[in-house]
């Protein structure tokens, strides 16, 4: 796994050198936003808004036909945001992601073919596990930070907890149900390093194109680990 020359911390959004590993991206904030994009006009004040309320490490989800255009607009036009593609599940997503610009990605799961394309990209990249089976065949594969997902449904802190113990260098960013009420739960593990969540992304306020609310909420969750 990419590392880079020390340890990224606090939640500053000034730009990340060209290739950070996981962990230093994971480190900038308390909570990583999932983005889905409808419309790619949407997709540069939104990261503004994001990245002015202290969350610079944006992953956007390939969920949409306007994705990989929102990812290249906020890589082009967002310089504090560190934007990453989400829901990557093919390797042909892997080098379009990579070319619209992403500086890392995530994936809701892992196959073979898949980690070792995001191997070759030359981006930091989180491959998505729910089973202690597929956290130590990441482990033996040198993978160390991983997403953990769909984490309420997949056992939620209680899941994570246990495996600190038999599992300490495995490092994990929950994605999947968790909103500003369980998110402290989350962060107070040792064996956790953000959570992802779109609760600072309320719907209305994307469609009413209320910036200023996105950047508030985004205030909050980057607060949320004291």
């Amino acid at each position: 796994m990419l590392r880079t020359e020390g340890r990224m911390t606090g939640m500053s959004p000034s730009p990340l050198p060209s290739s950070p590993s996981p962990s230093s991206v994971l480190e900038l904030a308390p909570v990583v936003p999932v983005v889905v994009v409808e419309d790619v006009s949407d997709a540069v004040p939104l990261a503004r808004a994001l990245v002015a309320g202290g969350l610079p490490a944006i992953e956007v989800t390939l969920r949409t036909p306007v994705a990989l255009d929102a990812i290249r607009a906020i890589a082009d036009g967002v310089p504090g945001a560190v934007v990453g593609a989400g829901t990557v599940i093919s390797p042909a997503q892997v080098t379009d992601s990579v070319a619209a610009g992403a500086r890392f990605l995530v994936s809701p799961g892992w196959t073979d073919a898949l980690l070792d394309a995001m191997k070759a990209s030359g981006v930091p990249f989180l491959p998505g596990v729910s089973t202690t089976s597929e956290v130590v065949a990441l482990l033996e594969r040198g993978v160390r930070e991983m997403k953990f997902f769909p984490a309420q449904a997949a056992g939620g802190t209680a899941y994570l907890k246990s495996l600190a113990g038999p599992l300490p260098q495995a490092r994990f960013c929950p994605t999947g149900g968790i909103g500003p009420a369980v998110a402290p739960d989350y962060l107070a593990l040792p064996n956790v390093l953000c959570v992802g969540g779109s609760w600072m992304l309320p719907p209305d306020a994307i469609a009413a194109g209320d910036w200023a609310r996105v950047e508030g909420l985004a205030r909050e969750a980057a607060g949320l680990r004291g």
